[in-house]
């Protein structure tokens, strides 16, 4: 069984002469990291941004790991803020290839129980700003700085497609990213941009710890995935290396499953032996 532990990074030059943008990481058990320590590995330059002097005491050392040289305050809430951002990293980085976007948010409050009992207004529109229109106005500004193509990535959940017990609000959320992504990959792609999201099972990461039950969603999602594996970030980073890199050349538009084929299983099956 392939473990998040076990991971060690394949080396290379897949990304060499490349630049980007990450955007989410928290700590160094986030899927972004392990998508950042990879595109590092394989000779990407990366930009990393945060969000308020706790996330960046946890952040910056994980970016001087890597080499960055730039380490960018921003609010995906607010527009000065994110003017500020990309203003920053244009000056420092002129122009870009690739941006990964894992950033979502969900009260905490909405992620258990009932969904049309526990969702008010206010905090449905803070969720979908934070986890869906955030991509649109982080492609809108990237788009701008990628004169020569390139690659945009965001990260989803099978909670998007299907009704998973206490993911509410945040699925409805992620169902909206997904078809944002569909609309953005149209838009940008004469430009020779390609824009894709990777949904990843469940991994023990800080945004699964704010679920309701989030922990279970591992054990189950291994139970039931058609590999009888937990996710491993190896492959979630591996799946974000392709994308990235020149082998994803005319893959737009899509949501890449890495989730041991959890996503494809139906009714569970007796096992054999």
């Amino acid at each position: 069984m392939a473990t998040e532990s076990a991971w060690t990074m394949p080396k290379g030059e897949l990304m060499k002469g490349k630049k980007g943008l990450i955007m989410g990481v928290a700590n160094a058990n986030s899927i972004a990291w392990g998508i950042a320590s990879q595109l590092a590995a394989q000779g990407a330059e990366l930009a990393f941004t945060y969000l308020g002097e706790g996330l960046e005491r946890r952040v910056r050392p994980l970016a001087e790991s890597v080499g960055a040289r730039l380490l960018i305050p921003a609010d995906v809430t607010d527009d000065a803020s994110m003017d500020a951002a990309f203003e920053a990293l244009e000056k420092e980085l002129g122009t870009i290839d690739f941006v990964v976007h894992s950033v979502a948010f969900a009260n905490k409050d909405e992620l258990k129980g009932s969904f049309i009992d526990n969702t008010t207004r206010d905090s449905f529109l803070l969720a979908m700003n934070i986890s869906c229109f955030s991509f649109v106005d982080v492609a809108r500004r990237a788009a701008k700085i990628m004169p020569n193509g390139g690659s945009m990535i965001t990260m989803t959940y099978l909670g998007s497609e299907r009704a998973i017990p206490n993911y509410n609000t945040m699925g409805v959320a992620k169902a909206a990213l997904e078809a944002a992504t569909r609309y953005i990959a149209r838009d940008l792609g004469p430009r020779g941009i390609r824009v894709n999201a990777i949904s990843a099972g469940a991994m023990r990461t800080l945004s699964l710890a704010g679920i309701s039950g989030g922990r279970g969603m591992i054990a189950q999602g291994r139970a039931l995935s058609a590999m009888k594996e937990d996710t491993s970030m190896e492959g979630v980073a591996g799946a974000a290396l392709w994308l990235c890199s020149d082998l994803g050349f005319s893959t737009t538009g899509e949501v890449i499953h890495v989730d041991a084929g959890f996503h494809m299983m139906g009714l569970a099956g007796e096992e054999e032996g």
